[in-house]
């Protein structure tokens, strides 16, 4: 069995295609691209600049490996962060991909988490958008005991919560916007606070659509071209190296493929579920229909009442209503 349908057994058609999303995003030239669009830190240099001297060496990836066994030792993926913030009180967040870079001016580093948020409601019963800016804080108070310790506040380092949305509403679809803070002055002239001392957080929704929509272009493209689950390989491959500049190495190729793959596996499994789920009603309605019909005849031969008719027929009493308070069916 190879190494695909090994991960499919390992994880299942979902898990696995989420996991493969997953390293396809952590790969160091995609995150350069995302860095380069979504923080304005990195906006004046070159997707390679950032990829090869920005993010740290090594950076890794996340909480979820197709196959823990067979994650390649030369993968560019990030390694390093934990993926976990743990609190006896508040219990353990676990982060999609997690990373650190340096901040090209000051050379200074900062913490910085991508999250890939793939549900297809926007609105998942809370705002994706208090949720990233939970993430931001987690990583804030988890720099306690490793970036600074005892009062030593002015070590704490920067942090970024990027969450990409495939399926936003059409009110958001091709937008990027973030979410940080800022001076207000209320009252008096008081002089201006460092910015680098308040600016400590950022959370920034990247919110795809289609090239139907307006905006399309940039990142949102780029990325709706990298996830689509209808694209083949050979035109992602295209499309990223042709309009992009992103040069396919073999571990994104592979990256890619394995994607596409996925995605195909995902959407057949989706059919079958969907043929099953049919059989099954249509089933459900013969078996209703033949009742309605025995019940109605016994009426007319035997004199009985509904009830009495579906009790003859030993139905459960629990589904009577089914059968006496709906329509007729033919």
């Amino acid at each position: 069995m190879n190494t695909f349908y090994k991960k499919l057994d390992a994880a299942g058609q979902r898990a696995a295609y989420d996991a493969s999303c997953k390293c396809l995003l952590a790969n160091k030239m995609i995150l350069a691209c995302i860095l380069k669009e979504c923080i304005q830190e990195y906006e004046n240099y070159t997707i390679k600049e950032i990829a090869n001297r920005y993010i740290e060496d090594d950076p890794v990836i996340s909480k979820t490996a197709v196959h823990p066994d067979e994650v390649s030792h030369g993968a560019e993926q990030i390694r390093g962060l934990s993926t976990e913030d743990s609190s006896i009180n508040e219990g353990t967040v676990t982060y999609d991909i997690r990373f650190l870079a340096i901040v090209p001016v000051s050379e200074e580093r900062i913490s910085l988490i991508v999250n890939i948020e793939a549900q297809n409601n926007f609105y998942p019963g809370y705002p994706i958008i208090k949720r990233g800016i939970y993430y931001c804080s987690r990583m804030i108070s988890s720099q306690y005991g490793t970036e600074f310790s005892g009062s030593h506040y002015g070590e704490i380092k920067k942090v970024y919560s990027i969450w990409i949305c495939p399926n936003p509403p059409k009110s958001r679809r091709n937008s990027i916007t973030t979410y940080s803070m800022e001076e207000n002055h209320l009252w008096g002239a008081a002089e201006a606070e460092k910015r680098e001392n308040y600016d400590l957080m950022t959370a920034v929704l990247v919110c795809l659509g289609s090239e139907e929509d307006q905006y399309y272009e940039g990142i949102v493209r780029m990325l709706e071209v990298l996830l689509s689950s209808e694209r083949k390989p050979d035109e992602k491959k295209r499309i990223l190296e042709h309009d992009f500049n992103i040069e396919m190495t073999g571990q994104l190729e592979r990256e890619v493929s394995d994607m596409c793959n996925l995605s195909e596996g995902v959407e057949q499994k989706g059919i079958e579920k969907g043929i099953e789920k049919g059989r099954q009603e249509g089933i459900e309605k013969g078996r209703r229909v033949t009742i309605i019909h025995s019940v109605k005849e016994i009426q007319q031969k035997l004199g009985m009442s509904p009830e009495e008719a579906l009790e003859l027929l030993a139905i459960p009493k629990e589904e009577w209503s089914r059968y006496i308070d709906m329509p007729k069916e033919n």
